[in-house]
């Protein structure tokens, strides 16, 4: 087998994604034969080199698992607590046959909702790349009412730099709170606090937030701090999105105008069948 980045060993193999395999190189966390390795970029052979994360060997791939989690406010969006303050993490909401996952990008730790859980570590690291521009639908109760105006400056933000896009990607739900005021917003990409600060630049600052889609996966029906394994079709619509996977074809329906007419019988043929 050829030999490839480690990173990507890491990931293959369930213990993080890409990104986080990269941090796990750089803390000399991870050895290959024995010898700790620092260097980025680092390639081994998956099927000859004995590769360790914090001492464990992790060569041995194991089947892919894709899960969506209702997260709860107040958890970390981690498998554990890296600070030692021993707070609750998403691991403490998984079955323990399923703990060897880890999440797709981030929610904050009040920040309630969608939460994908995943070994597959290319397809954690393409939908996290904003390359991809994997929807996302958050929606946000806001203090105060915002106007047309800020409406407008807040879609602007949600379209990013390219300003492209159809519809409009950020609208006032018609629901009451008092004094405050519930936002649907869309976006494509998932930058650091990008809901919290863009509510921030409108002076209408964020009370709660909840992601209610990524990528098209929702929770319904998935109670709070629950969580279910993604469908095939999801996952193949996560990989067609990320271009792991090209979108089936489809057979095109007939089209009625086009379909076959019983043959008329002929006059000879009716007088025979009613001889």
């Amino acid at each position: 087998m050829p030999t490839i980045r480690l990173q990507k060993i890491i990931a293959q193999a369930g213990v993080a994604s890409r990104r986080e395999a990269e941090r796990l190189i750089a803390h000399g966390r991870v050895s290959v034969n024995g010898k700790i390795v620092t260097e980025p970029g680092t390639k081994a052979d998956p099927a000859a080199d004995a590769i360790k994360v914090d001492g464990k060997l992790i060569t041995r791939r194991e089947a892919p698992i894709y899960m969506v989690l209702n997260k709860p406010r107040n958890v970390l969006t981690t498998m554990r607590d890296e600070e030692g303050k021993d707070r609750p993490t998403v691991a403490d909401l998984l079955p323990p046959k399923r703990r060897r996952v880890f999440p797709v990008g981030r929610l904050d730790f009040d920040v309630e909702g969608v939460l994908i859980l995943t070994n597959d570590g290319e397809l954690a690291n393409r939908l996290a790349h904003p390359r991809y521009e994997i929807p996302r639908i958050y929606e946000a109760k806001v203090k105060g009412t915002p106007g047309e105006r800020a409406l407008r400056r807040l879609d602007r933000m949600a379209r990013g730099e390219s300003g492209s896009g159809e519809g409009t990607r950020v609208r006032a739900l018609a629901r009451k709170a008092e004094k405050n005021t519930w936002l649907r917003i869309d976006l494509r990409e998932g930058q650091h606090h990008q809901v919290k600060k863009m509510c921030e630049a409108v002076s209408h600052p964020v009370v709660k937030l909840i992601r209610r889609s990524f990528g098209g996966i929702t929770t319904r029906g998935v109670p709070r701090a629950g969580v279910r394994p993604l469908t095939t079709e999801e996952v193949l619509k996560l990989k067609v999105m990320t271009k792991l996977a090209s979108k089936p074809k489809t057979s095109p329906a007939r089209n009625a105008s086009t379909r076959l007419k019983p043959r008329q019988k002929t006059r000879r043929e009716s007088k025979s069948s009613r001889g």
